[in-house]
């Protein structure tokens, strides 16, 4: 994820001011992508494909891994494309949303609105007929929660939104084990917890580096509303919760000696770089000093790294 500093575009700039003849085919399949936001997905499917390994106690079916990938994609593709909808009017305000293909009016909105309900559509019918309906109705579930309740309800609302926003990127948890097992554990339930306490410590790093682009379109996410110090002293309890979560695996007898060792490692680092953010915050470092972005880098490094364990553990006992 990155941040580029480009003009802002008033409100209403929006996708119809473009003719079809200003909009080549390539590119307009490239925008199409972007609407699901690739690089989100990403890490979504790194979440889901590791709790199938355990699921399986080694290697699941791959064709049922493809698929459940498969929906898993068209189905958070689905929920991004709906959440660009919504928020097109702050997103041609915002220096890092400016780009996106509403805004630059590579995509008319009755087009993602269209796009985003198919792929909904058709990623709860790949899972329920092709994998399992409990997946299916997870995986609409948590569609149906990042559109309407973090998107439509809590975004601009609370700037606890993504603490409980963050709920419908948990989700893949639940669906990698239930497309192996269709039912529920503890395992998942956990992990799904792991993820819960991860989100807030993630974003906010980032919010704090794009604070002002919030605070322009009024959204109040945490550092927009409270000053560094505080928000460095939430990331530093929601990291202990986490980490302290993430072991519990081990003493339930779901994962041994490999899993707990990566997660003890991975997660002190995370919890020497989270300190030493709210160190600088206290030292009211600014700019470059706060070094707010070392955290979030580091914080996919350490979701994947946990659930590559995930994965990995399950030979080794």
């Amino acid at each position: 994820m990155c941040v580029t500093a480009v003009e802002s575009r008033p409100a209403g700039v929006l996708g119809e001011s473009r003719s079809s003849g200003h909009r080549p085919f390539g590119a307009r399949v490239k925008a199409f992508v972007a609407l699901t936001k690739p690089r989100i997905i990403e890490l979504l499917l790194i979440t889901t494909v590791p709790v199938m390994f355990l699921a399986q106690r080694g290697v699941p079916d791959l064709t049922l891994v493809l698929l459940t990938c498969l929906g898993g994609y068209l189905s958070a593709g689905g929920a991004n494309a709906l959440n660009m909808y919504i928020d097109r009017d702050i997103d041609a305000l915002m220096d890092r949303t400016s780009q996106r293909p509403l805004v630059t009016g590579m995509v008319s909105p009755r087009e993602c609105l269209a796009f985003g309900i198919a792929l909904a559509v058709v990623s709860t019918l790949l899972f329920g007929l092709a994998v399992n309906w409990l997946s299916a109705w997870l995986s609409l579930g948590a569609l149906l929660f990042y559109v309407v309740v973090y998107t439509m309800i809590l975004k601009r609302r609370t700037s606890q939104n993504i603490v409980w926003g963050g709920i419908a990127g948990c989700m893949p948890v639940l669906i990698g084990w239930s497309a192996v097992t269709d039912s529920m554990a503890w395992a998942p339930v956990i992990l799904f917890l792991v993820m819960f306490f991860w989100t807030p410590p993630h974003y906010w790093p980032l919010s704090m580096k794009v604070r002002e682009d919030y605070a322009r379109v009024g959204v109040p996410m945490l550092p927009v509303v409270a000053s560094n110090k505080v928000v460095a002293k939430q990331i530093v309890v929601y990291s202990w919760v986490m980490v302290a979560v993430s072991l519990l695996l081990t003493p339930l007898g779901y994962t041994g000696w490999f899993y707990t060792t990566v997660a003890l490692a991975a997660g002190g680092w995370w919890l020497w770089e989270a300190h030493a953010l709210q160190n600088r915050a206290k030292a009211e470092a600014t700019g470059g000093k706060l070094k707010e972005m070392r955290l979030f880098h580091w914080s996919i490094t350490y979701v994947s790294l946990l659930f590559v364990a995930v994965a990995v553990d399950p030979f080794l006992r």
